[in-house]
């Protein structure tokens, strides 16, 4: 039988804390959002008498619904375009012996090797030429090539680690390699897949430098780049700019819950394999 030892109350009381410390910002956060303007009391005493016109009038100022809404779409788009895009050139990689197969993905990897900064410019000049500068589908080309780099190299780690007991199986009956990915390897990716989705979803949604770029000069923005530039023309009033804050963290924070069960198996998973 286990016993509660004084070690074991000194690593709760360090949990307690470090959960204490990473709440304390959220509720500094939701703690302003709901406050009235013309409470000036401090940012740590609990409002008094909350109100929900912050989240209303920095829907209308900050114009949030559509940066929500193409927000939704890129993040959407870009993350199912890399995830199929990864899955089926990792496949290959993975199981082949051939002396093309390292070449191929040792070419992939210079993409995490090479910061995207570099090609900033010549990225930019090609967007232009396509006439897609000021169109979130330039967002969706931008992402869709920046990270399947990193997300073919998780596949590739993952399918290296998993047997091909059940591949082989699948030969011997006469699937061809495409239906053996489908039906056989693509139900056991599941855990990498989730975990991909996840990383991919918050670099995506989280980025401004791209979409300050790219959709400059249009009425196209999403929803980092709608909250700072709401913040910049309602610098003095906090209480919309903490509800702005909130509302742009809402629907990360509503898929996360969602998904949570799959995400924590996806994470368990991954590191059996």
């Amino acid at each position: 039988m286990n016993r509660y030892t004084k070690r074991t109350f000194a690593l709760e009381m360090v949990m307690v804390a470090v959960g204490v410390v990473f709440a304390f910002p959220v509720y500094v956060l939701v703690n302003l959002a709901i406050r009235q303007p013309s409470d000036t009391s401090s940012p740590i005493s609990p409002t008094r008498s909350p109100t929900f016109a912050n989240f209303t009038g920095a829907w209308r100022e900050a114009g949030l619904g559509g940066a929500l809404i193409n927000s939704v779409l890129v993040t959407t788009v870009s993350v199912l375009i890399v995830l199929a895009v990864s899955a089926l050139a990792a496949y290959p990689l993975a199981r082949s012996t051939a002396r093309w197969s390292r070449s191929t993905f040792l070419l992939i990897m210079l993409g995490l090797i090479l910061p995207f900064q570099l090609a900033s410019l010549p990225l930019y000049q090609t967007v232009r030429d396509l006439g897609l500068l000021g169109s979130v589908w330039s967002l969706v080309l931008f992402y869709a090539g920046l990270q399947v780099p990193f997300t073919t190299f998780l596949y590739v780690g993952f399918l290296r680690a998993l047997p091909r007991d059940f591949e082989d199986a699948a030969a011997i009956d006469g699937a061809s390699p495409f239906t053996t990915f489908r039906y056989v390897v693509l139900p056991m990716l599941k855990p990498i897949t989730v975990t991909a989705l996840v990383l991919n979803a918050v670099a995506v949604w989280n980025d401004f430098f791209t979409p300050l770029l790219y959709l400059s000069g249009s009425d196209q923005q999403t929803v980092p780049v709608a909250v700072a530039g709401f913040v910049g023309q309602f610098v003095s009033d906090w209480n919309l700019i903490f509800a702005a804050l909130l509302i742009s963290i809402v629907p990360v924070l509503a898929v996360y819950l969602a998904l949570q069960r799959s995400i924590i198996n996806g994470f368990a998973g991954g590191l059996k394999g």
